[in-house]
């Protein structure tokens, strides 16, 4: 019988991606969206079914695994994949676009995680796989909440993975960079052009927005070499917990796990020019 996987944030992007990827490898697709006029142009595969799911809507998140099981019998996967980027200043974000970016990233997927594992259980089996990021593994500046978010889902990710070991659940991170192709970018433009900092910001935010743009004209990756990498951690049969994603992270990923935290610190704030501006005293 094909295996059922039900992924969140399929209306765009990577989530969109990985279900056509899922769906045409022979599994069953539950293709979840916060808007379901998003899947008016869902390719139409009878192996895919689409419904609404909200990770800030606890009774969408029901439903929609309802609706999964009901349409398909049972489901093996679970792929956390919903999740946006506030890029700026963190002085001048606002709160409720601080509390959006732990809704979504971190509770949203905590509430999707709660509702499948009674099924799981039941089952005795299932897999959680939650897209985490490089900003969950190292720090970027003007990033601060958004890896703040990441840091908090890979500390969940990991202390889950042995809570759910005993129930016979796998949970798995994927840690992807930079992806050419997503459409994340475009909305952590959208949300950067919203943050007006003080302007004492002003040099450290130019040079920084310089940098960024350089990594951006750099990137190689696609949304596919990431959803090869989700489809692989969902058949690979091992327990692995953590997958980096993309090539143009491991750099960043070595320094932060392989050398000693001055030689880490040293090397980001050489990487990025950043440092404090010490005044002598008056």
């Amino acid at each position: 019988m094909p295996k059922t996987v039900i992924i969140t944030g399929c209306s765009t992007g990577l989530g969109r991606t990985s279900a056509i990827d899922f769906a045409r490898k022979g599994w069953n697709v539950v293709a979840t969206m916060r808007e379901l006029d998003a899947a008016t142009d869902f390719p139409r595969l009878d192996n895919v079914f689409t419904t609404r799911l909200d990770v800030q809507d606890v009774v969408s998140i029901r439903t929609a695994l309802s609706a999964g099981i009901t349409r398909f019998g049972s489901i093996d996967v679970l792929v956390n994949n919903a999740g946006f980027g506030l890029f700026g200043v963190f002085e001048s974000t606002p709160i409720e676009k601080i509390r959006e970016q732990f809704d979504v990233n971190v509770f949203g997927v905590m509430d999707t995680t709660r509702a499948i594992l009674p099924h799981f259980r039941e089952r005795k089996e299932g897999l959680i796989l939650n897209i985490s990021s490089g900003a969950g593994i190292f720090t970027l500046p003007m990033l601060s909440l958004y890896c703040s978010s990441k840091f908090a889902l890979e500390g969940y990710s990991e202390s889950l993975s042995y809570e759910l070991a005993s129930q016979n659940i796998g949970v798995k991170i994927i840690e992807p960079g930079g992806v050419v192709s997503t459409d994340f970018g475009k909305r952590s433009g959208q949300e950067a052009a919203q943050n007006h900092p003080p302007p004492s910001y002003a040099r450290f935010v130019a040079h920084t927005n310089d940098l960024f743009q350089n990594l951006r004209s750099t990137r190689a990756a696609t949304e596919q070499d990431v959803a090869d990498v989700i489809y692989a951690a969902a058949t690979d049969g091992s327990d692995r917990l953590r997958y980096v994603a993309t090539e143009d992270i491991k750099p960043l990923v070595r320094y932060r796990r392989e050398t000693s935290e001055e030689e880490y610190i040293a090397f980001m704030r050489s990487h990025f020019g950043v440092s404090r501006d010490r005044k002598a005293p008056e």
